[in-house]
């Protein structure tokens, strides 16, 4: 597919709420291939430690780049737990999968994820990959040490209240190229979203910067507000880093949904787009 294809099959997968079909489709679309393989644990199945915040555990299928295992996973939250919550807890249980302690016993390098949580619109699309180094014993026995990645550093928040920009960005060559089979590597980068946060900075020194020379020509330019910004020794650069700093609080608070709850609504269900609708009158 061209990479506009590519483009519209991420915002058809990610600005919604999730479906097995529509994110099994999309995974074989990026890998282009995939072994299916599905089984489904829960209940007792799923281990005591993590009962409490694991609803239940499917696999779709698997992957294999030549050197390393993949499998594409499907894990459903206890309706108490949230996504933003007890991510710690939601890795381990992957890494404890991926090492053959449940579901299989066999050893894989890493799990492409879909976390749901139930009554969410969004979720969360994770890679999940275990590492392997050796380290020297204190009797000098050479012994295998695993090495878990972050999760938080190999996902996106996905779903109805946020939009797909980054999803795009970092996936679009991947599931453009329908001649060449992505490497846990080349997956591993694309979720790294390290230049991702380079470029918001960027972004963020820019919108500073014309902040400050709009701030800077309307002082200039006006009398009244160049006397008040003298009589209360304030300038252009604070004025506007503390701008910026307070509309960021704002979607701060948006993101959390604690705007716009409504009457005998639970907390934190407030529009994720209040400020654009405050903006807009709606």
């Amino acid at each position: 597919m061209d990479k506009q294809q590519a483009r519209d099959w991420i915002k058809k997968t990610f600005e919604q709420p999730f479906d097995k079909t529509r994110f099994t489709t999309f995974v074989q679309e990026l890998l282009n291939h995939i072994e299916h393989a599905p089984f489904n644990y829960h209940g007792s199945y799923i281990p005591d430690a993590y009962r409490q915040y694991i609803s239940s555990l499917e696999r779709i299928g698997k992957f294999n780049d030549g050197e390393n295992r993949i499998d594409i996973l499907i894990i459903k939250l206890q309706k108490e737990t949230s996504l933003a919550s007890a991510r710690t807890m939601q890795r381990n249980f992957v890494a404890g999968y991926l090492q053959g302690k449940y579901g299989s016993s066999n050893e894989k390098e890493a799990a492409l994820v879909a976390y749901v949580a139930p009554d969410e619109v969004d979720w969360r699309f994770s890679l999940v990959k275990m590492d392997y180094k050796f380290e020297q014993a204190p009797t000098g026995k050479m012994k295998v040490e695993e090495e878990l990645t972050p999760a938080r550093r190999w996902s996106f928040l996905v779903g109805e209240n946020e939009k797909s920009h980054t999803a795009q960005s970092r996936l679009v060559n991947i599931l453009a190229n329908d001649e060449h089979n992505p490497t846990l590597a080349e997956l591993e980068e694309a979720f790294n979203i390290e230049s991702v946060t380079k470029e918001f900075f960027y972004k963020y020194r820019d919108l500073f910067i014309r902040t400050k020379e709009a701030l800077d020509e309307l002082v200039q330019n006006n009398s009244n507000i160049k006397t008040d910004f003298e009589a209360k020794s304030v300038n252009t650069v604070d004025f506007a880093k503390k701008l910026l700093g307070q509309i960021v609080f704002l979607y701060f608070l948006q993101k959390k949904g604690w705007f716009g709850v409504g009457r005998d609504a639970a907390w934190g269900k407030g529009s994720k787009q209040f400020l654009r609708e405050l903006f807009e009158k709606k």
